[in-house]
């Protein structure tokens, strides 16, 4: 029969085994030593934790993602959306993490989601629409500020989708063909407008050069030509026409009456 001594050896090896406890690369322990926490968490690597005496908190120091469940957001200009996000965060202290907060994960959930309405709700639709980085950066500066004594870090705050009424998304689908056709009509303005200037300057060079107008004519026949046209145009010169209808408005005009009694 083992005697008392190699009994208590026994369960002294089992007592020693019992308390190693191996921590990933990643992972941190926090102990409570007789209620008391240690100055510094251990890890990673092989710890010894002896229980009843200590009690260890296993913390991850990874990157963990929470999703911001869909918030009704009354924007400044009065637009009701619904807007999801996504939060990037760590935790950098583990003793803070355990201490300063009974459960940091559901407290950066509930602070995130109260954030996330607080300050779309002072941003007008545009800028929720077109300035999305700038509301990330300004986000996750708030939600970094507020969690830092919990000793967790924000690292990046995303916002995922907005949502938007029906009559909205019409309202702006409407606003963009005004736009489009607000700038096509004026790049077709700028081209008339280019277009005339040349054409002035053109009938300037013509003034200059009569003969121009007679090398102009011969162009476009040979560009009618070239399509295997028989039409000839024969242009005529409004000059023509106005010096035909001063001749007959003075053949038609009755000369003056005879002299009475001759």
């Amino acid at each position: 029969m083992l005697d008392f001594t190699t009994i208590g050896v026994v369960i002294v090896v089992i007592y020693l085994l019992s308390a190693i406890k191996i921590l990933r690369e990643y992972e941190r322990a926090v102990i409570f030593r007789l209620g008391r926490l240690l100055p510094q968490p251990k890890g990673p690597g092989v710890i010894l934790v002896f229980a009843p005496i200590d009690r260890m908190v296993r913390i991850s120091l990874r990157i963990d993602t929470l999703e911001v469940p869909g918030q009704d957001v009354v924007t400044r200009d009065n637009v009701t959306v619904k807007v999801n996000a996504v939060v990037y965060f760590k935790v950098v202290e583990p003793r803070l993490a355990v201490v300063e907060v009974s459960n940091f994960l559901y407290a950066t959930s509930q602070l995130a989601q109260t954030t996330l309405r607080s300050v779309l709700g002072e941003s007008e639709l545009d800028e929720l629409l077109s300035q999305r980085e700038k509301l990330n950066l300004r986000l996750q500066s708030i939600l970094d500020q507020h969690t830092s004594p919990w000793g967790v870090k924000v690292t990046m705050v995303e916002v995922k989708q907005v949502d938007l009424p029906e009559s909205m998304i019409r309202a702006i689908a409407k606003q963009a063909e005004a736009e489009r056709d607000k700038r096509a009509k004026i790049i077709h303005a700028d081209g008339e407008y280019t277009a005339s200037e040349k054409l002035a300057m053109a009938a300037e060079v013509i003034q200059r050069q009569p003969a121009a107008i007679q090398l102009r004519y011969l162009q476009t026949l040979v560009d009618i030509g070239a399509a295997n046209n028989t039409t000839i145009v024969f242009p005529l010169p409004l000059d023509i026409i106005t010096s035909l209808e001063r001749a007959l408005d003075r053949v038609g005009r009755p000369g003056p009456a005879p002299p009475a009694g001759s």
